[in-house]
């Protein structure tokens, strides 16, 4: 064996490594992509659940929003307070205060109360049951068809379909806005958790239409509105709506409503 040609070889296998190792070294220090320690931080706070109910693709894309300066610290509709105040701590800012939220279903029209208007036998899916002659099998175009797109849809087993209409547990819901986004009709949306009182309606019709549909309806006769005395509830394309900034939960108007769509929360 010739020991020049070994030692030779070593010395070009040597070579080599130490022009690889260099190059590496100037490639890595080129490329390199800047961690931030903050945002790093931010999202070992973060849940993980990657429900997008802060209005970003995930925790990682919130995280990152957030060191930014962004997203506030209490962006994160999981996390709730508790998260929050950690992510404060970390960014050395104030958490804020923020009212919880939770779903809730604008629709009281259950199998006893909603009329019909045909037999559907079709698939159990609200998105595809909305191209079915008018919107689905319930009388009223504008109820809930009791599918359960919005029961697939959250995470955290929040809503379930109770007697044909979509009912949230307050105490497991999150508001992380996915039932919201599920419904095709838009019956679903997020209010303070504290709210008393909820109009269960959102039929458009007029008071004669409604009644012909449900017995349950919202009728439009204003009485509500003529309660209150902080100007909270109005009427909108025949609907009540309540401004819960300036509700006071004093239950005037549901007193009134002579067929008792406004829900006291207990």
């Amino acid at each position: 064996m010739n020991i020049m040609a070994i030692v030779i070889a070593a010395a070009v296998v040597a070579a080599v490594g130490i022009v690889v190792g260099f190059g590496l070294g100037i490639f890595g220090e080129a490329f390199k992509v800047e961690v931030d320690e903050k945002e790093m931080a931010v999202r070992e706070e973060l849940p993980g659940n990657n429900c997008g109910g802060c209005g970003f693709a995930g925790c990682d894309a919130l995280a990152k929003a957030i060191a930014a300066g962004e997203a506030p610290v209490n962006a994160c509709p999981v996390g709730g307070a508790p998260v929050a105040a950690k992510i404060a701590s970390i960014m050395g800012v104030d958490a804020g205060a923020s009212v919880k939220k939770v779903a809730f279903v604008k629709c009281k029209g259950t199998c006893d109360k909603a009329k019909s208007q045909y037999q559907y036998s079709g698939i159990d899916d609200c998105r595809k049951a909305m191209v079915a002659p008018g919107s689905g099998p319930k009388a009223c175009s504008y109820g809930c068809m009791g599918f359960g797109s919005c029961v697939k849809a959250c995470q955290f087993g929040a809503i379930e379909v109770v007697d044909g209409i979509a009912v949230v547990d307050k105490e497991k819901c999150v508001a992380c806005g996915a039932c919201v986004a599920a419904c095709p009709k838009g019956l679903i949306e997020l209010v303070p958790y504290e709210a008393q009182h909820l109009v269960q309606c959102a039929s458009h019709d007029k008071g004669k239409d409604v009644k012909a549909k449900c017995d349950v309806g919202c009728i439009g006769c204003t009485l509500c509105t003529k309660q209150c005395e902080f100007d909270a509830i109005h009427m909108e394309n025949n609907v009540a709506v309540i401004d819960y900034e300036k509700c006071t939960n004093c239950g005037k108007c549901a007193a009134k409503c002579p067929v008792k769509v406004i829900k006291t929360a207990g």
